[in-house]
């Protein structure tokens, strides 16, 4: 299959980058500016007899995070009681960022410009990132030591903090709080995370190299890589992704059902994932949300979720249908709690493994991918080989899935010709489902990825999930910034002193107008504005404010 640009839309002109980035990466910058660019802090949350588990630090300590917020971050690090995790685990888990908090920092925002849109910053939600203790100790009164160390960030580099927080926390276990201090600034020394750059990323005496995904990243075969100047240490480690987790060992108790849960996913169908523990759920949950990339997945997710979490009631009620969430659950009382949901997944010890649905898949199953799979698990293909080769098959999928309607979307574009200076900017047509369910028959993913099925019907599933919306409303907004540049273009062009001669002088006005708009257009995108037009329209707008009479120029300047 031939790869193509995520963004779906035909190459805009090679428009010059500003000196924002580079001013970015040189402006001086306050302590803890660099750290909060990857983190936005560092908790240790520790069980305490008369409180159960409590805040014991939260660094750096300037951080706020709301009480609501706090006790989810304290019942979400320690592992069910019944899991019986002793000695390290692992796992993380994704909270709602309570209203009120400020919007997205400037780094995050430019991060978003460029980033896959999968893996874009989300203002609602954190992340959680958990290292858990639990040992013997004799001297604690309740016979054991439980301690998690956790790192809260908005980026969903899944890979990237599971191997962060698997250096820091033993670390602060041996030594205590000067050595999270210390990793900490180790932390706020990284360079910005820009799309398509290679950093070197020292934590604790070791260095890890890491490429920051680009959406301008071809989907399949080697990304482009921009090295970040300036390496002055060698990398220890390599990782291959920052956020990638392995499929393949997620569903290989569970790998004839991939195709369906492929479909659930899809379509935004809530689905909960049983197992003992959150290690367990969580890397399921994470495989299950990247089954659809690029699309991004646009309900909300919980790779660990308990009783004590503050949407419990909102996602468990049985006076409304299951929402179109996500879950992943260790404690055995959601087997009653949830044994309404539609989809329920059990993995491990948590009762008998499998799938347990009543869903009739549109798609006839794909055998030779099963077939591909249990061949390389005779032959001992590595594992990595074989998460690989179901990542590929499921990106084919989707990528087969999605190309009609973006070739459709595109067909809705107004054309270039009919983009005048002297009117407003073209609107993107509607989307109309009808339209594009005839186009399916003849031009639909059976062609591309060999699957028959009912391709229409899933579709129209498709088209009442919140993926289709979050679809949607993305290149909706990216097509109609692409008309408004078209536009800037168009009127940077035009010949307007001469268009301007025979108008009256409120129509001149208008047209000033119209141009301080788009002015202020550009600013707010210099990354994707060419300087050039942006020159070139400043100087109409002068040349045009030059004819008018002194009094209206005095009142047009303020």
């Amino acid at each position: 299959m031939d790869a193509h640009r995520e963004d779906g839309l035909i190459d805009s002109p090679n428009f010059i980058q500003n000196d924002d980035e580079l001013l970015n990466r040189t402006l001086a910058v306050l302590p803890w500016d660099r750290f909060s660019n990857w983190i936005h802090c560092a908790c240790v949350v520790t069980f305490d007899l008369e409180l159960g588990q409590a805040m014991e630090l939260i660094y750096p300590g300037h951080v706020k995070l709301t009480d609501k917020e706090k006790m989810n971050i304290c019942y979400l690090s320690f592992p069910d009681s019944n899991s019986g995790c002793m000695g390290d685990t692992q796992f993380h888990f994704r909270i709602r960022q309570c209203p009120g908090r400020k919007s997205l920092m400037r780094a995050h925002s430019q991060y978003n410009r460029d980033a896959p849109i999968a893996l874009q910053c989300d203002d609602a939600h954190y992340f959680g990132f958990v290292y858990f203790r639990q040992t013997k100790d004799r001297s604690i009164r309740r016979g054991y030591f439980q301690k998690s160390v956790v790192l809260v960030t908005k980026l969903p580099f899944v890979a990237l903090f599971n191997q962060i927080i698997s250096i820091i926390a033993p670390e602060y276990f041996d030594n205590g709080e000067p050595s999270l201090e210390a990793a900490c600034h180790d932390i706020d020394q990284w360079p910005i995370p820009v799309p398509g750059d290679t950093l070197n990323l020292p934590i604790m005496g070791t260095v890890l190299q890491v490429r920051v995904p680009s959406r301008s990243d071809k989907l399949i075969g080697p990304a482009q890589t921009r090295s970040e100047h300036g390496h002055t240490v060698p990398a220890h480690t390599i990782l291959p992704s920052l956020h990638e987790v392995d499929i393949y060992s997620a569903f290989l108790t569970i790998l004839p059902h991939v195709q369906l849960l492929w479909e659930l996913v899809l379509i935004g169908e809530p689905i909960v994932v049983m197992a003992s523990s959150p290690t367990v759920t969580c890397h399921t949950v994470q495989a299950l949300v990247n089954m659809i990339a690029p699309l991004k997945f646009c309900s909300d997710f919980r790779p660990y979720f308990t009783i004590h979490d503050s949407e419990f009631k909102e996602y468990t009620t049985k006076t409304q249908a299951p929402p179109p969430v996500i879950l992943g659950v260790t404690n055995p009382f959601f087997a009653k709690t949830l044994q309404h949901w539609p989809h329920i997944i059990r993995i491990g010890e948590m009762g008998s493994i499998g799938v347990y649905t009543r869903y009739k898949s549109f798609l006839t199953k794909d055998k030779a991918i099963l077939k591909r799979l249990m061949k390389g698990a005779q032959l001992k293909r590595p594992v990595e080989a074989q998460n690989a080769i179901l990542r590929r098959y499921l990106l084919e999928v989707t990528q087969s899935f999605m190309i009609p309607l973006e070739r459709y979307m595109a067909s809705l574009m107004p054309l270039q010709r009919n983009i005048s200076p002297h009117k407003g900017p073209p609107k993107l047509r509607p989307f109309e489902s009808e339209k594009f369910l005839e186009t399916v028959e003849h031009s639909g993913p059976q062609l591309t990825c060999g699957i028959k099925g009912d391709w229409e019907s899933l579709y129209k599933r498709f088209f009442r999930s919140p993926n289709f919306e979050g679809w949607y409303y993305q290149r909706q907004r990216e097509v109609n910034q692409k008309l408004q540049l078209l536009h800037l273009e168009a009127l940077s062009n035009a010949n307007l002193s001469e268009w301007i001669v025979d108008k009256e002088e409120v129509e001149i006005v208008d047209l000033i107008l119209k141009i301080k708009e788009k002015l202020t257009f550009a600013s707010h995108h210099h990354g994707i504005v060419a300087k050039d037009s942006v020159s070139r329209l400043q100087k109409q707008l002068e040349d045009i404010v030059s004819t008018l009479p002194d009094d209206l120029q005095s009142v047009i300047k303020t």
